[in-house]
């Protein structure tokens, strides 16, 4: 649902900001007060396109943004997820439109393309008005309406899990037929590949080590010499620092029996000449064992070579080399065994057509029982908000494959899709004698607003947006009629949360929320703002769509008795 919408220097908009609420909310207001403006500004959110011309004069640019409450909408939560769009609980969209025509688009603070606030948004709102977002007027989701007012989930997952693998098959099948002219051709390349990389074989880090090895064995006369010379210095030599320190010793023992301050420095001079022998060991181990074989070097720079010549060739390090002999490894395993690897997958492919094609028969005569059940009550629905004489036919059909992606079923070979190889359109015929069409060719305006009303009412359990938006629902409806459609919207705000425009007392009375929306003029210019009305403003309001301005004690009691409150 939508929690909050706030608009900013949006054609008469200078600044508003509104916060809705569950349940029915209706929003009223006087011709051109500003009502049609601010649902052109919630398509705009929801990712219709705009152009400079909707900036308020003098203004550098339009801003609207809306604060939705994703309420664990799993659809929702995946695209974000799949985006890499920061997850809360609360989803943040806004627009900006700039007078120099750029325009910006938000998901949490996150810059987006506006292709993907209309993803988002298809996943919110159903926005019934003259506006893209009526998901009733798109023909692929009526499939999906349909089986939500069924009971068959589990045939569908079913179906699902074979749909992804028969594709799966289906690519393996054609990445390995577009692969083989190209592994016929190479397969020479690659033996030779295969045969120079495992000639070698690095290992991880060989590298490096050798590097390092080689750096000691090609300066190791002036290694020896260095350790010999230090070794002199420490320990061997005349005055050596060994025996310079010990001296040093002696000298402080024999006072020490005068004063015992030197008896910590003497202590001192033990550990250092302790270090000093460590020191003296280790430079002698390692001047003794520093032997040098010409011919050990000459392999080991051998080695490096030609590691380093594979790692030229074949991706710059020793990781890719490996990874390189695998795919030499694959494509010329697979080179060897095409035939028998074909043969797998076709016969794999050919069972899977026909798991698929079953399971999918299964969905399709469950949709055409469901389907009798929905154009039943939608009649019934139709008639009872003044459409009478109404018909209204689900069309099921499926068709042929033009290719060779197909499933077989009842001995066809027919085109399919993850929902199976149905395809699904609602047709109406809102006058009597007339054909059904398809739903998309209906007439707009209230009429369409209030089929779309009738099909939301019949699939409100089952339709999963949590905001639909009706815009010019009471146009040319009155009376009883205009009672029915209100509490037509009522029971459905228990199932979604519901903002709905209208002229007539009869919806505006059973509103959970009441906003208005109000004209005004300061400086010569025009505002045009919006309040949510407190209970007594709410009846004055719903007073003065039953008797105009002038408000009557008769109409005051009138607007009490539609809200259902008591004098």
């Amino acid at each position: 649902m939508i929690k909050s919408l706030q608009i900013k220097d949006y054609a008469l908009i200078e600044n508003i900001s509104i916060e809705f609420g569950s349940g029915l909310n209706i929003i009223t207001g006087e011709t051109g007060a500003g009502k049609s403006i601010l649902i052109d500004a919630m398509g705009l959110l929801l990712g219709e396109r705009a152009s400079a011309e909707v900036i308020r004069k003098g203004a550098a640019k339009s801003i609207v943004e809306g604060i939705f409450s994703l309420d664990g909408n799993k659809k929702v939560l995946k695209l974000l997820t799949e985006n890499d769009i920061d997850v809360s609980d609360e989803l943040i969209i806004r627009r900006e439109i700039s007078s120099k025509g750029s325009n910006r688009c938000f998901i949490n603070d996150t810059p987006v393309t506006l292709n993907l606030i209309k993803e988002a948004g298809d996943l919110l709102v159903d926005l019934h008005g003259q506006h893209e977002h009526q998901s009733l007027l798109r023909p692929d989701t009526h499939i999906e309406m349909l089986d939500g007012f069924g009971t068959f989930e589990k045939e569908k997952d079913e179906y699902y899990g074979l749909y992804k693998q028969l594709n799966a098959a289906v690519r393996e099948l054609e990445d390995i037929k577009s692969r083989e002219k190209t592994l016929t051709e190479k397969k020479d390349i690659y033996s030779f590949q295969l045969k120079e990389i495992e000639s070698v074989m690095p290992l991880e880090g060989e590298d490096e080590q050798l590097t390092n090895t080689l750096k000691v064995l090609e300066n190791s006369e002036k290694l020896f010499e260095t350790s010999a010379s230090v070794y002199g210095l420490l320990y061997d030599n005349e005055n050596s620092i060994h025996d310079q320190l010990n001296k040093v010793k002696n000298e402080l023992d024999s006072v020490e029996e005068y004063d015992n301050y030197f008896q910590g420095l003497i202590e001192e001079l033990k550990q250092a000449i302790a270090l000093i022998d460590d020191v003296t060991a280790s430079v002698r181990d390692y001047n003794t064992k520093l032997e040098v074989d010409p011919s050990e070097i000459d392999a080991k720079r051998l080695r490096l070579s030609s590691i380093n010549m594979l790692k030229k060739k074949y991706g710059g390090s020793i990781a890719a080399v490996t990874a390189h002999l695998e795919r030499v490894r694959s494509e010329l395993l697979l080179a060897g065994n095409f035939d028998l690897e074909t043969e797998r997958l076709e016969k794999l492919i050919s069972e899977l057509r026909i798991r698929c094609g079953d399971k999918a028969s299964v969905i399709s005569e469950k949709r055409k029982a469901v389907s009798k059940k929905i154009s039943k009550e939608l009649i019934n629905t139709l008639s009872a908000l003044g459409i009478n004489n109404a018909s209204f036919e689900v069309k099921i059909a499926s068709r042929e494959s033009q290719n060779s992606n197909y499933i077989n079923a009842g001995g066809k070979k027919l085109h399919y899709t993850s929902d199976g190889f149905d395809e699904v359109e609602f047709y109406i015929s809102t006058n009597a004698g007339e054909d059904v069409k398809p739903l998309v060719k209906v007439a707009s305006g209230g009429e369409i607003s209030r089929v779309m009303l009738s099909i939301k009412t019949v699939l409100a359990k089952s339709d999963k947006l949590p905001l639909l938006i009706f815009d010019e629902i009471d146009t040319g409806v009155s009376g009883r009629i205009a009672q029915k459609v209100g509490q037509s919207l009522k029971d459905l705000a228990s199932f979604h949360q519901i903002i709905a425009i209208t002229h007539l007392p009869q919806i505006a009375g059973l509103a959970n929320h009441h906003y208005v929306v109000e004209k005004s003029e300061a400086e010569q210019r025009v505002f045009s703002s919006i309040r949510k009305l407190k209970t007594e403003e709410q009846i004055r309001e719903v007073a003065k769509l039953m008797s105009g301005e002038n408000v009557t004690e008769a109409s005051l009691k009138g607007a009490r008795e539609l809200m259902g409150l008591k004098d």
